[in-house]
């Protein structure tokens, strides 16, 4: 607490005054917790000082909230770059970022619990600082930060906010990504991400913590020699299993066998079969799952996205569902995403399920990006409308592929990483021809003008739409349940891997 209370004085955080006439002062309180360290046995003690932001009020207290944190595909792009081009990846992290904000409006605090100032105690805390706990804390560290960089010579990208690219006159580069307080610095030269470095730590209090080892949850390891990266989540994995009670489970092949036929009629109906289900914890295991499904496990997502359209009323059927997720993640939680091909390339595979939801028979998109041989975006998603043939299904589809597969290209390119063509995947003959031409009109004029939007981008030729055999399409694991050995070649085309592979 003395440690937090430096730290607010360090920043000037706050100065002592009256409370004026009709002000009313905001209420905080201490938050402990302690914290394990990798190379520490002893854990540390940490304490901080939260405003109880709940209580302001829009208008008065703060206007604009939203601040942006990096894409997980983004990371995931950074980093496959940083493995085939053998790059230094350095991580930061900044203490009390929010404490250097500066705050626009009149924010008033009262003095904080154990530490009122003697003499003093009928005076409240006038904020010139943003603390943790404030609405628009998250925004106003970011439009510092934001400003820093922008002094220092870099460049926010467009197509990522919190992803700061500087090109040098030698040719060589450092890219900064930014999640709130924890930063990846990806660059070539090693003195040059030092003096970065240095200049941030004379605006910030920063802890520099060497070559990068966890990012949010996921734990990196690289071999330079063979140039290679694996993310990996297994600690994290290990800690879901064992608070619901899986860790022993028997493992299954699969994330979502072909005989769970999941609908809204398995949901409860009666008063006591809802208070049944109301101790299970369905919800908190869906959010833990879609944690590891956005993070790093590609091979779960159509199966996460099956059990959270019941979120709002699960029978039973349901979580057994859930519990066969947990089940697949009990024999496969070493499994690792692997970055790492000497020709960085984006790649891009597209499929959909005909009518695949029971209850409203929507049919399901899914597409898969791989770059440096793993895989960095992906998606599994009920379309908007009811697909009439499996032509308009799989179309939609490789229209939300194209869409993403735009976004990567234009994101590269401000990376500086161009390639020949842009290739998306697809296993439909026909949808690839109603894409380039309208030739089919009478059986899709009614397919909503949106999607007909991939069609500009084929003639433009900024992106291709190829053939793929249905076998060697790696994106039929995000639409539908598959057989043992058709899931472990997608799963291997998306780059996931166990350790010793």
């Amino acid at each position: 607490m003395q440690e937090e209370m430096q730290s607010l004085h360090e920043n000037l955080t706050y100065k002592l005054v009256a409370l004026p006439k009709g002000k009313r002062a905001l209420k905080n309180k201490w938050v402990y917790k302690l914290k394990t360290e990798e190379n520490n046995s002893r854990p540390r003690y940490k304490a901080r000082l939260v405003v109880k932001g709940f209580s302001q009020k829009k208008g008065i207290d703060f206007e604009e909230i939203f601040s942006p944190v990096v894409k997980m595909s983004s990371i995931r792009v950074v980093l496959g770059l940083a493995a085939s081009l053998d790059l230094e990846v350095e991580q930061l992290d900044v203490k009390t970022a929010f404490l250097h904000g500066d705050l626009e409006e009149e924010i008033y605090m009262e003095q904080p619990e154990g530490f009122k100032v003697k003499g003093k105690e009928n005076l409240v805390c006038q904020l010139k600082k943003s603390l943790y706990g404030l609405k628009q804390a998250p925004r106003q560290w970011y439009k510092k930060f934001d400003s820093f960089m922008i002094d220092h010579g870099y460049r926010r990208t467009n197509s990522d906010h919190c992803v700061f690219v500087k090109r040098f006159h030698d040719g060589e580069f450092i890219i900064l990504l930014l999640y709130v307080d924890d930063m990846l610095i990806v660059g070539q030269n090693s003195e040059k991400i030092s003096k970065l470095k240095d200049e941030m730590k004379k605006y910030f209090a920063m802890k520099d913590l060497g070559p990068a080892k966890h990012i949010l949850g996921m734990s990196i390891r690289r071999d330079r020699k063979e140039r290679k990266l694996w993310l990996s989540q297994e600690k994290y994995i290990e800690k879901v299993l064992e608070r619901f009670h899986m860790e022993k489970a028997k493992p299954v092949a699969t994330p979502l066998a072909s005989h769970f036929c999941l609908s809204s009629k398995q949901s409860p109906t009666t008063e006591i079969e809802k208070q049944e289900m109301n101790k299970v914890p369905y919800a908190s295991a869906v959010g833990s799952l879609m944690y590891a499904m956005v993070c790093t496990r590609a091979d779960i997502t159509h199966a996460v996205g099956v059990v959270s359209r019941f979120l709002a009323n699960p029978g039973k059927e349901h979580w057994n569902a859930v519990k066969w997720i947990l089940r697949y993640l009990r024999g496969t939680s070493k499994m690792c995403l692997c970055f790492g091909s000497r020709n960085p390339e984006l790649i891009g595979y597209t499929d959909a399920d005909m009518a695949g939801d029971i209850d409203s028979r929507k049919s399901t998109s899914g597409f898969l990006i791989t770059f440096s041989g793993g895989a960095v975006s992906w998606q599994s998603k009920l379309q908007k409308c009811v697909a009439l043939s499996t032509t308009e299904a799989e179309f939609i589809a490789a229209t939300e592929a194209c869409k993403e597969m735009l976004w990567m290209k234009r994101f590269l390119h401000e990376l500086g990483q161009d390639q020949q063509k842009y290739v998306v995947h697809c296993d439909s003959q026909s949808a690839i021809h109603l894409s380039k031409n309208s030739s089919f009109h009478s059986r899709s004029k009614h397919i909503d003008v949106r999607y007909h939007w991939i069609r500009d981008m084929l003639d433009s030729k900024q992106l291709q739409l190829e053939k793929i055999h249905t076998d060697d399409n790696c994106s039929d694991m995000m639409t539908k349940s598959l057989p043992k050995d058709k899931y472990e070649f997608c799963r291997r085309a998306a780059g996931l891997l166990e350790p010793s592979t």
